[in-house]
């Protein structure tokens, strides 16, 4: 059997980067076009072949196990029979098989998902950016046949260009042909004989390129979006996968989202508060005046109508709640002291008495829940 690993010049445990390395670095220095060496070609033909067989996965597991693609089919007899072979003798190639005879060597590429980093703004009315992705394209030498260009492909030696291996094997019911796709082709019939430089016979290669996105308005953290055939190109140059976006909105300094509805906290000094006053406020919408009602108390909620996030289905948009607070000075001078001891006196709160109020929040008011709960559940 032939020592691939020896041809390419690499360890047994070499990664499939390690591989391609070493056949990239042979492939320039014995490729016939460069290399006028009676010898150059058939080394050239030992390195691809080689490579060929180590940069599949299934062909370098079998070929680690003992088979050798390119040393010709096994017929024997009893050697991996299984339930699946009697059926395929019977019904054909494996339930939900492929059909019989070569496959196309073009493959469906992969999905893709990337993740795009977004401000609330953004999310509330839509925007576009531009991505700049890197994914599996079509390789520009050779266009996807993955064949050095001026070269092509060549009719399998092992399974004769039919793309399956016909196995006759013993069994309780007698002798059975099955039929398996043939690893040294992957079905097509035909191998590469002069790979791709660029690609590795692959057909495809990875780049960078830049994608504009139309980002919808109310997208949410999470929310992801499908770019239909912007995904990683197939081998063979097949078609292209699905590009998936996934969103994320940054947290926001002054607005918190809550479904479709922002909120924000103002801020009142005590004397606003209970005088009322017209303030500035900066929303996504620009600069608004806010009307503070006189006698504002601290956790009263102001709504703005039509001020949020844009429905992402349907129309209009949520609203924004202003959360009022109210702020206590902590230092006064003497002059400000007066000023308030002379309103506490005119409004009899010099010597003022607290007053004890059950809270939904608090001890109490759990207490109280619990009495109703309990009364409920006992019919009173």
């Amino acid at each position: 059997m032939n020592n691939y690993y020896q041809d390419l010049g690499v360890a047994r445990d070499a990664s499939a980067e390690d591989i391609k390395r070493a056949y990239h670095r042979l492939a320039r220095k014995l490729h016939p076009d460069v290399n006028a060496d009676d010898e150059a070609e058939d080394k050239f033909k030992k390195v691809s072949q080689a490579y060929d067989v180590l940069s599949d996965a299934e062909k370098r597991r079998a070929y680690d196990a003992g088979s050798d693609p390119y040393g010709g089919a096994s017929g024997g007899f009893g050697q991996g029979f299984s339930f699946s072979d009697v059926m395929d003798a019977f019904f054909g190639q494996g339930a939900g098989g492929a059909g019989r005879g070569p496959r196309s060597r073009q493959r469906r590429g992969q999905d893709a998902l990337i993740r795009l980093e977004i401000d609330l703004s953004q999310a509330v009315f839509g925007a576009e950016r531009e991505l700049a992705i890197d994914t599996a394209v079509a390789c520009g030498t050779c266009h996807g046949n993955g064949s050095q260009p001026g070269t092509g492909t060549r009719t399998c030696d092992v399974c004769g260009g039919r793309g399956e291996i016909h196995q006759v094997q013993r069994s309780f019911l007698g002798q059975v042909m099955t039929s398996r796709p043939c690893s040294a082709c992957q079905g097509s019939g035909t191998v590469i004989a002069n790979p791709c430089f660029e690609c590795a016979g692959e057909g495809r290669v990875r780049t960078r390129r830049n994608l504009k996105l139309r980002v919808p308005a109310g997208v949410d953290t999470g929310t992801r979006i499908q770019l239909p055939g912007e995904g990683e190109v197939g081998s063979g140059a097949g078609p292209a996968g699905d590009l998936y976006v996934e969103v994320v909105v940054t947290p926001h300094e002054t607005y918190q989202r809550r479904g479709d509805d922002l909120h924000c906290s103002v801020e009142l000094p005590m004397t606003a508060a209970a005088l009322g006053a017209t303030i500035k406020l900066d929303t996504f919408d620009g600069m608004i005046d806010l009307e503070i009602r006189p006698g504002t108390q601290p956790g009263d909620v102001t709504t703005l109508k039509g001020k949020g996030v844009t429905h992402l289905r349907g129309t209009g948009r949520g609203d924004l709640l202003i959360h009022a607070g109210v702020q206590t000075p902590t230092r006064l001078t003497t002059e400000q002291e007066d000023v308030l001891r002379q309103l506490a006196v005119l409004r009899g709160e010099e010597r003022p008495e607290g007053r004890l109020t059950l809270s939904s929040q608090g001890l109490f008011g759990k207490l109280r829940d619990f009495g109703k709960l309990r009364d409920a559940f006992l019919g009173k």
